[in-house]
């Protein structure tokens, strides 16, 4: 990879970044006024092993990420569907939440900015939609309801509740 191919990459990165974290979470919580998170950073570490409200404080942790209260939804989607939080995963976690039935206009801008920027990726992002399509609908779930609840059941349910 040369020089110049590492530049553009980490400005794509740092592009998505900015309009994801800098315009569209701000708009959205103005438009939207969502849910508080509940839960501070130390309450989570009091969760039991292996539940999600104590893999979700591990897993933010683990990346250097700071819990932020508008978009803890967001990040627990990332434990749950299993995206990392690195560009394409990003992209992906959007892609199954399009083919899930989940349209809104954060989903429809990093898909349509991922097709666009990262053409490398396009075969897992198709695979992620389709992911999405045959899996149960998610988008209504109470998220800080689950909290308590094994990661890894949640995980199952998702992947095997698939629609027939």
């Amino acid at each position: 990879m040369n020089k110049l191919h590492k530049k553009l990459l980490l400005l794509r990165s740092k592009l998505l970044v900015f309009l994801t974290h800098n315009m569209a979470l701000p708009v959205l919580r103005f438009i939207r006024k969502p849910k508080i998170f509940p839960y501070s950073d130390k309450e989570l570490q009091l969760f039991s092993n292996g539940t999600l409200g104590k893999d979700l404080i591990v897993f933010l942790e683990k990346r250097k990420i700071k819990l932020l209260p508008h978009y803890a939804k967001h990040d627990i989607k990332h434990i749950l569907l299993q995206y990392d939080t690195t560009d394409d995963g990003e992209v992906c976690l959007q892609c199954f939440m399009l083919g899930n039935g989940h349209i809104s206009f954060p989903v429809a801008a990093t898909v349509f900015y991922g097709m666009v920027t990262m053409p490398e990726h396009w075969s897992k992002f198709k695979t992620a939609y389709y992911r999405g399509k045959k899996c149960i609908p998610i988008a209504g779930w109470k998220w800080f309801e689950i909290l308590h609840q094994p990661t890894q059941l949640l995980i199952d349910k998702i992947n095997t509740d698939a629609k027939s």
